[in-house]
């Protein structure tokens, strides 16, 4: 079932609305859309709100990206910073639009992201912490540059984060997921971090170990 909000996204309801439900929002990764994390949501705790949002940028021949990676012989991968500063923004105004579209509770906002979705994640979370709760990082790292300037003088004591990464991904090196923990714990974030032996993708141990920290959270 698709609503409109400014991204188009998949929308699952919870079993038993309440009038303020938590609520979970899914951010897929490069080249994928709205319906891959979607596909969690059935095994996903019950009470939640659950939204998979739709990044902007189509891709050829199909899929679509937060922001364009570009590719060069000397750095290797080249994201677009400021398409993805203005995703990120897009992501923070979502939020918003979830609550007031849904009746979502405000201070219960799950972020759910794979990939380019975990590093925008992240980034949603660290540079507005008042508005995310939860973040869930599958398979991404902080890019720091997409942080807002002065966000380590923000209050992160709400702010809650389980990290995972492939020990063999191929795609983003398992060495920059290891630099999150801590890179968090100096802000004093808690942070749980976990590796798997799979290449860029969720192994079912990290999905259920995923849910089991949601439902603690």
């Amino acid at each position: 079932m698709k609503q409109q909000l400014s991204l188009e996204h998949n929308y699952k309801a919870p079993a038993q609305d309440v009038g303020c439900n938590p609520a979970i929002i899914l951010i897929h990764g490069y080249g994928s859309n709205e319906d891959d994390l979607f596909s969690f949501a059935p095994e996903l705790p019950d009470h939640y709100h659950i939204i998979s949002l739709k990044a902007p940028i189509p891709m050829q021949p199909s899929g679509n990206a937060w922001y364009n990676i570009y590719w060069d012989n000397t750095d290797g991968k080249m994201s677009d910073i400021p398409q993805a500063l203005t995703a990120r923004d897009l992501i923070a105004k979502s939020i918003d639009e979830v609550v007031e579209k849904y009746k979502a509770d405000a201070s219960k906002i799950t972020l759910i992201g794979f990939s380019q979705g975990t590093i925008l994640s992240f980034s949603v979370g660290l540079s507005y912490p008042e508005k995310v709760k939860n973040i869930v990082g599958l398979s991404g790292y902080i890019n720091t540059e997409l942080l807002k300037e002065g966000y380590e003088n923000n209050d992160f004591s709400n702010l809650n984060i389980y990290s995972s990464h492939g020990s063999v991904d191929q795609v983003l090196p398992v060495d920059w997921a290891r630099k999150t923990k801590p890179f968090l714990a100096k802000l004093g974030i808690d942070c749980a971090y976990s590796e798997f032996p799979v290449g860029h993708g969720v192994a079912p141990q990290n999905f259920y170990e995923m849910k089991e920290w949601l439902l603690d959270k």
